[in-house]
């Protein structure tokens, strides 16, 4: 069974990279296209991806954009600018354009993560992943055992591996031990783990699914070409674009 789900997670992943997935336009490419060393792209891949739980991936980033791009509210991508505003303020900004969908909740998240990285780094993402040596293991642990409440929504298993891995497509911080990053295990690639038989439909199920997923995967992929991440994109595909053929 292993072997015949490599070989359709090769097929899937050729697929991918011969564009034969539908649209492979990602969320995240939905971004005013800044300086990728710079800290300000770091914030606008950061901060908005603790709001990334149970909605659309794409109407979040669209969201974001507009916030960014307009000058009355771009201000909340500054966290020094966000923790010294007025809250009210702060949260018709992030409402104006449905960039926050729970008025209330999400703004405190918002706040908290500004707070954060203001505490830590002065509001500099790529001092805080400097500040850790850029290796994803020891930014991971940090996040998720060592001050996770510090870090809401973002510290969970699945935003902060996605987290982790759009920042090194997208930024230019030098993350080293990228091959760690789990698969970041949302509802699409939980289906195609199901589909291409990896989970059985009671894991699928469980609370624990996520777990068992990131377990799967990394099990399966051991001493292939493959590391998980390598497959984020295209199973994610695979599944939003309603499992293709996959025949040859």
């Amino acid at each position: 069974m292993s072997d015949i789900i490599l070989e359709k997670a090769r097929l899937i992943y050729q697929k991918y990279q011969n564009g034969e997935l539908g649209d492979t336009n990602l969320p995240e490419d939905t971004n005013p296209g800044l300086d990728s060393s710079s800290n300000e792209n770091a914030l606008y891949f950061t901060v908005p991806m603790a709001l990334n739980s149970q909605r659309n991936s794409y109407t979040l980033w669209e969201s974001a954009l507009k916030t960014y791009e307009d000058s009355e509210t771009n201000f909340v991508f500054s966290p020094n600018k966000v923790i010294n505003a007025d809250y009210g303020e702060v949260q018709k900004a992030l409402t104006k354009y449905r960039l926050a969908l729970q008025r209330n909740k999400q703004t405190n998240i918002w706040l908290k993560l500004c707070q954060t990285f203001t505490d830590l780094s002065d509001g500099n993402i790529i001092n805080f992943a400097r500040n850790l040596d850029d290796e994803v293991n020891k930014i991971r642990y940090f996040m998720q055992k060592e001050a996770k409440k510090k870090f809401p929504y973002l510290s969970g298993t699945k935003l902060c591996n996605y987290w982790l891995y759009v920042l090194s497509n997208y930024t230019a911080i030098p993350l080293k031990n990228t091959n760690d990053i789990y698969i970041a295990a949302d509802r699409h690639i939980i289906r195609a783990s199901y589909k291409l038989g990896l989970i059985t439909k009671e894991q699928m199920e469980s609370s624990k699914v996520p777990t068992y997923v990131i377990d799967a995967w990394a099990k399966e992929l051991q001493g292939t070409e493959f590391v998980p991440t390598d497959l984020q994109n295209p199973l994610w595909l695979w599944s939003r674009n309603g499992f293709k053929n996959l025949e040859s």
